[in-house]
């Protein structure tokens, strides 16, 4: 990718320029401001969700997790009225 130098970038500027306007500018530059802060917020949430996979008993013949006694069953949850 080719390295953009202070006159590349003028160019850049004065064609923005023309195109949306002194005025319009300012509100781009902080839109696309925000939607840069929001990506990387994103970007750490979603690695700090990650989890690691959960380990494998040494009983295969064993689930991994057992139903506890005490939770509802969809039947529990209906109201019989």
């Amino acid at each position: 990718m080719p390295n953009l130098g202070v006159s590349e970038l003028i160019v850049i500027f004065m064609i923005l320029l023309l195109v949306f306007g002194a005025s319009r500018l300012p509100a781009l530059g902080e839109g696309l401001g925000r939607t840069i802060r929001g990506f990387k917020r994103g970007i750490s949430d979603d690695s700090k969700l990650v989890t690691p996979p959960p380990a494998e008993s040494k009983d295969a013949s064993k689930p991994a997790v057992a139903r506890k006694e005490t939770e509802a069953t969809d039947a529990d949850l209906i109201d019989k009225s």
